[in-house]
């Protein structure tokens, strides 16, 4: 990824589908003032005395964090969680609570985290920071197979090693933008039951994705197998840098006591971040409140305006790549019906120099699939992301990437 952000910061001209950030229109400045006045006012309805608040806001906090009632709340009304607030720990973003979630199973050196692959980057730089290599279970074309992932479970248990848990976005996946169907997600974790394993679930791209919306695993979850974990950087806001764990799995502890996994989690992030910032908890909290703990009503012009982006660049790669075109150059596509990405075939190899001359000499810019391949793997897909992008930026993109293919087949 570092030679991503160099070509990024070297050609600022060119039109990049390679970050997957929100669209910055849907962003209201005032509404941040709005949400924390809104929070303070809750606060005090509660009783709360102004020195309490004031403390509140300003303090250190709680490493669990201070809005895990109003998450459970949301996540009840929203994904159909039930669980405890005291089974949510409120995290710097996802990443952190990815990372919070491994640092508690992956406990010694015969620990594995397998991974759906290709998979999020930063699932895999997190697992490499705790001195563990994640296994990679390549997806077919429709996603995650039960058979593949029990056979490499297998394996590793053969081999002396104990797989920990698995790590999926079941929704419109980064990279790929695959859904994982209802008969999959029974399927997995009644395998992971079998299997004694846990599935850590990702989902941040769920509420802004348009039409109905299946169940996610941990709404399923019957066994307390998922550790689910989520984020509102796609569905409020990423600067907030608020995410959340759900961990109410009960573990043992070393002198013998039982326990929540969230608590364990909560007292790792008390020697890692200390505690997430209680202004932002605040604002966040502002938010849910607006919206009656249900995001999925305050998310609905995003979600359209990502679908109807989505859609309008699946329609201008028709456009680009006809059939007659499309067919000579090699060149294919998958149609995600949400979320922000999607992913390109082509007949050459799409790596770092190939995304070189694509910056360079056509101004367009990618992401090599090969990045999310922790295995090895995706030497002739590109990922795009048009999310931030107007539709005239897809158009004029699309153009210059279509005569970058052509280009590289010619040269072939």
């Amino acid at each position: 990824m570092n030679f991503l952000n160099e070509i990024t910061l070297d050609h600022p001209e060119a039109i990049s589908f390679a970050p997957g950030r929100p669209y910055e229109e849907l962003f209201d400045t005032e509404e941040v003032f709005t949400h924390l006045r809104r929070y303070l006012d809750h606060l005090t309805d509660q009783g709360h005395t102004p020195a309490r608040i004031r403390s509140t806001l300003f303090q250190y906090g709680p490493s669990a964090g201070l809005i895990r009632e109003l998450v459970a709340d949301s996540l009840r009304a929203d994904e159909g969680i039930d669980v405890p607030a005291e089974s949510v720990v409120i995290t710097v973003g996802c990443q952190e609570a990815m990372f919070l979630a491994l640092r508690a199973l992956i406990t010694g050196p015969d620990d594995v985290l397998m991974v759906s692959s290709p998979c999020y980057v930063g699932i895999a730089g997190a697992a490499r920071l705790l001195d563990t290599e994640p296994v990679a279970v390549r997806e077919r074309q429709d996603g995650l197979d039960c058979a593949d992932l029990e056979a490499a479970v297998l394996e590793q248990r053969r081999r002396g090693r104990r797989p920990r848990a698995l790590y999926t976005i079941p929704d419109h996946s980064n990279p790929s933008g695959t859904t994982m169907p209802l008969e999959t997600r029974h399927e997995l974790l009644a395998l992971a039951a079998r299997l004694d394993l846990l599935v850590l679930e990702d989902s941040p791209y769920r509420l802004v994705s348009p039409g109905p919306r299946l169940p996610t695993l941990k709404a399923i979850d019957r066994d307390r197998r998922v550790i689910h974990l989520g984020s509102y950087a796609k569905s409020l806001f990423p600067g907030a840098r608020v995410g959340y764990a759900v961990a109410d799995q009960t573990v043992l502890r070393a002198d013998g006591t039982t326990g929540l996994l969230a608590t364990e989690l909560a007292k790792i992030k008390s020697m890692v971040t200390v505690n997430t910032s209680p202004l932002s908890q605040a604002v966040v909290a502002g938010a849910l409140l607006a919206a009656g703990g249900r995001l999925t009503e305050h998310s609905k012009q995003a979600a359209a305006h990502y679908g109807n982006t989505l859609r309008h660049t699946l329609r201008t790669l028709e456009h680009a790549f006809p059939a007659e075109r499309r067919t000579r150059l090699r060149v294919s596509w998958n149609a995600p019906a949400g979320g922000f990405f999607l992913t390109l075939n082509v007949p050459f190899r799409a790596d770092d120099d190939a995304l070189g001359r694509s910056a360079r000499d056509f101004g367009v810019i990618w992401t090599p699939m090969s990045y999310f391949h922790p295995e090895g793997g995706g030497d002739h897909t590109i990922r795009l992301s048009a999310s931030y992008l107007t539709h005239d930026d897809v158009e004029e993109g699309l153009r210059r990437l279509s005569d970058f293919v052509e280009s590289e087949v010619a040269a072939a």
